[in-house]
């Protein structure tokens, strides 16, 4: 496959971009899976009694093939000069390359930041979940949708009564963010919400118009956080998945 360029590409600051293919097979993290995959799988299967998930193996696979031009690869012909440069395909997953997670993190920031969210204050809420849920929502992936419902919700209703406005007068705007693993791979779900630091209302011209909140102290987070923790149960009982003694995973 081959693409025509026609202009040169450059920075913002007028400077010709520079491009430096990336070598992946060069990495520490890349010879520490090519050589130890295999007996990973290994052992781990040994350890558990079963097949790993086939999902799992893939990921290594693909990562093992991101960025190797033996896998594929764009060549790209520049008119005006007659110079090559080829471009390695990329796995593209959302596992542990940190080439692809660092690109789609930057794309998504910047889509998040020129498009989506307004220019008004935002504030983080981070949502950790004990280790029964984490495995509940694990193994039922269904569940984590209504569970972000509920976060949403209690948070906006938070919101809405900092700023002294009715449910039906205003509303807030949030991107909810699931993670996956901690710091060390191990499974651990737990929520990212971006959330807007205040509430959209309609103003005297009918133009909405942002009513900023002030920060949230702690005993407010206390109050929000028990209220998260209550409706979240209640959700989950009614839906057959939890109980006072377990959480069912089936």
């Amino acid at each position: 496959m081959q693409a025509i360029s026609r202009q040169p590409q450059r920075a913002p600051d007028g400077a010709p971009v520079h491009y430096e293919r990336h070598r992946p097979e060069l990495t520490t993290l890349y010879r520490l899976v090519q050589q130890h995959a295999a007996t990973f799988f290994a052992q781990a299967e040994d350890a558990a009694g079963a097949d790993l998930p086939q999902l799992v193996k893939d990921e290594f696979d693909a990562f093992l093939e991101c960025g190797i031009l033996a896998h594929g690869f764009l060549r790209l012909r520049f008119g005006d000069c007659g110079h090559d440069k080829l471009v390695a395909f990329s796995c593209k997953r959302r596992g542990f390359c940190p080439s692809c997670g660092a690109r789609r993190m930057s794309q998504t920031a910047a889509h998040l930041l020129d498009h989506v969210i307004p220019h008004v204050p935002v504030r983080q809420w981070v949502l950790s979940l004990p280790l029964p849920l984490r495995l509940l929502l694990a193994a039922q992936p269904k569940r984590v949708t209504p569970v972000l419902q509920v976060v949403h919700r209690v948070i906006t209703r938070f919101l809405l009564k900092q700023a002294g406005v009715k449910t039906d007068e205003a509303d807030s705007g949030a991107v909810m963010l699931v993670q996956r693993f901690g710091s060390a791979a191990n499974l651990n779900i737990h929520l990212h919400c971006l959330v807007l630091d205040g509430v959209f209302r309609r103003g005297t011209d009918g133009a909405p118009e942002f009513v900023e909140v002030p920060a949230p102290t702690d005993e407010a987070l206390q109050t929000v956080l028990h209220k998260v923790i209550m409706r979240m149960m209640k959700l989950l009982t009614c839906r057959g998945c939890w109980s006072k003694r377990r959480v069912r995973l089936t």
